[in-house]
């Protein structure tokens, strides 16, 4: 049971009017502000390391301005995105750490675009991004001091995710020795070719370390209408968002709780080499997400009286996807219907899973070459890197 609290906009701290003549209230303590920070990106497929990032970010200081690149820049600058800017947008709002978006933000992060928006840095993990030519595209509030930088998560990455989702195809299993299917696969870092440490994918370790900085939160109140909902929420995408926002709207103080099935379980009724993320990844996924408060790892299949009565639940959700019956062959919302407590959600969005596989394996021709192109960009610029060290070693500034 992981609780998460409602990441709501930093209180602004006071600040003295230092501009009137004779003013003695210039004081350290008094000249205090809110510090703005942008980040900025393409945030395609937004899985918990780009919400770790944002996460970092916020605690350098006290309003996040994120920016979303649009379709057209990042085709130009890396490759057909997965999911459609629109999509993108959405994603990033519900990511609870986020106070503001901007639309089509520029690929090239300028100071001209830090002073727009009145922000005092920008924030951007320790790997690097190129332009369509190699450029770093920082390269500008690097050189003003105007940048920081926080820790990239290892273990996750969109070319990781679209690798996974390579290998879901049906014919998986008949094709594992094929060298074209062993090509896919190599491509996305799953075979001995990935060799930049930015495209590079590590084993993802969960650490209790890790929860605590994602679920810092609160104690369900007693005004508040505790709302249960459960799933696999495998991949955590735009579907899963617009679900748990009309969850969340379904009461004026909702206290929602997130059940997360095990990997067996998921398994289990979705079949194939479901899940794509493992409980873990998908934990964090969650607690990402603004409209949740809680969430359960391991949660039972079946919804039933203990689980009912231990969270004290008003209300039970589940949107408009297929119930598949338990092991036993029973509803598994059989109680919360018998209490009169169900409510089936109709978010809207009929996007799945398996949808967004769909989208990969018919445009994985594209997402390779997508790979291959950042891969080599990124191999140049460590390459030059390390000419440069090695001239600096052998021609040290005279004194």
């Amino acid at each position: 049971m992981i609780r998460n609290g409602h990441h709501a906009t930093s209180e602004p701290r006071e600040e003295a009017d230092c501009t009137k003549p004779g003013s003695s209230a210039c004081s350290p303590e008094k000249r205090k502000r809110v510090v703005r920070l942008w980040c900025d990106g393409c945030y395609d497929m937004v899985h918990y390391g780009h919400s770790n990032q944002l996460r970092q970010a916020k605690a350098m200081g006290d309003y996040l301005i994120v920016g979303v690149h649009t379709d057209a820049e990042i085709s130009k600058h890396k490759g057909p995105p997965v999911f459609t800017q629109e999509e993108r947008y959405k994603m990033v709002r519900a990511i609870k750490w986020v106070d503001e978006i901007v639309e089509g933000a520029p690929y090239v992060t300028t100071l001209e675009t830090l002073d727009k928006y009145n922000c005092d840095f920008c924030v951007h993990g320790d790997d690097i991004t190129l332009t369509v030519d190699g450029k770093d595209t920082y390269e500008e509030v690097k050189r003003a001091g105007r940048y920081r930088e926080c820790k990239r998560t290892q273990g996750v990455s969109t070319t990781d995710l679209v690798g996974r989702m390579l290998l879901m195809t049906k014919a998986h299993h008949s094709n594992i020795d094929n060298p074209d299917y062993q090509q896919h696969t190599d491509n996305f870092g799953k075979g001995p070719k990935g060799h930049s440490p930015w495209t590079g994918v590590s084993q993802f370790l969960q650490t209790s370390q890790k929860i605590i900085q994602f679920a810092s939160g609160k104690e369900p109140q007693p005004e508040d209408t505790i709302i249960y909902v459960a799933g696999a929420f495998d991949l955590f995408h735009i579907g899963h968002v617009d679900f748990l926002e009309m969850v969340y709207k379904q009461a004026e103080r909702p206290y929602v709780i997130v059940g997360l099935h095990f990997d067996q379980e998921v398994n289990r009724y979705k079949g194939k080499n479901y899940p794509i993320m493992n409980i873990h990844e998908r934990t964090l996924s969650v607690l990402a997400c603004r409209y949740v408060s809680e969430v359960v790892i391991g949660a039972p299949y079946a919804v039933g009286k203990d689980l009912l009565d231990h969270f004290k639940v008003d209300l039970v959700c589940h949107g408009k996807t297929e119930v598949l019956p338990d092991k036993d062959g029973v509803d598994p919302y059989a109680e919360p219907k018998k209490r009169g407590i169900f409510r089936a959600i109709d978010s809207g969005n009929n996007l799945t899973t398996d949808d967004i596989v769909q989208r990969i394996i018919e445009n994985r021709l594209q997402f390779e070459a997508r790979n291959q192109k950042k891969e080599a960009k990124e191999m140049a610029v460590i390459e030059a890197m390390k000419k440069r060290e090695s001239k600096k070693s052998k021609n040290p500034l005279r004194p």
